[in-house]
């Protein structure tokens, strides 16, 4: 079997690139590393997370139905980022609240035993997970 050496990118279509690529930077600390426009209209946004080497890009199409995101189609369900610990979701808490963003309450994943997390939702909805294993 071939080797898959990790992630190196993480491509979420957006309604806007200029309102989702402030709202990356400001709500979760994403750095904009570079950008992209085709002939065909589509633009693309780079951003590195911190702490971690995976590229998050954001991509507007030129023509889109401009729905919300709806994680009940095909496609992607959610997006999960790992943090240390409890610790550090109380205060990505205190982080979100101060930027206004609805999330839900730190509460154990049903699904990993021993493991906590909170949900919230970018910009176009995209559901995003910030994801700690208790010790």
């Amino acid at each position: 079997m071939p080797t898959l050496t990790g992630v190196h990118h993480v491509a979420l279509t957006v309604t806007d690139v200029d309102r989702s690529v402030p709202w990356y930077e400001r709500v979760l600390g994403f750095e904009l590393i570079g950008k992209d426009e085709a002939p065909s209209g589509m633009r693309k946004a780079f951003l590195r997370g911190p702490g971690f080497g995976i590229t998050l890009t954001l991509v507007q199409h030129a023509v889109s139905e401009y729905s919300l995101f709806d994680e009940r189609r095909p496609g992607l369900d959610h997006l999960t980022f790992s943090v240390p610990d409890r610790t550090s979701l109380l205060e990505w808490s205190a982080r979100l609240t101060q930027h206004g963003v609805t999330f839900s309450p730190i509460a154990e994943e049903q699904s990993a035993p021993g493991t906590e997390v909170i949900a919230l939702r970018d910009p176009d909805g995209i559901q995003l997970v910030l994801w700690a294993r208790e010790p």
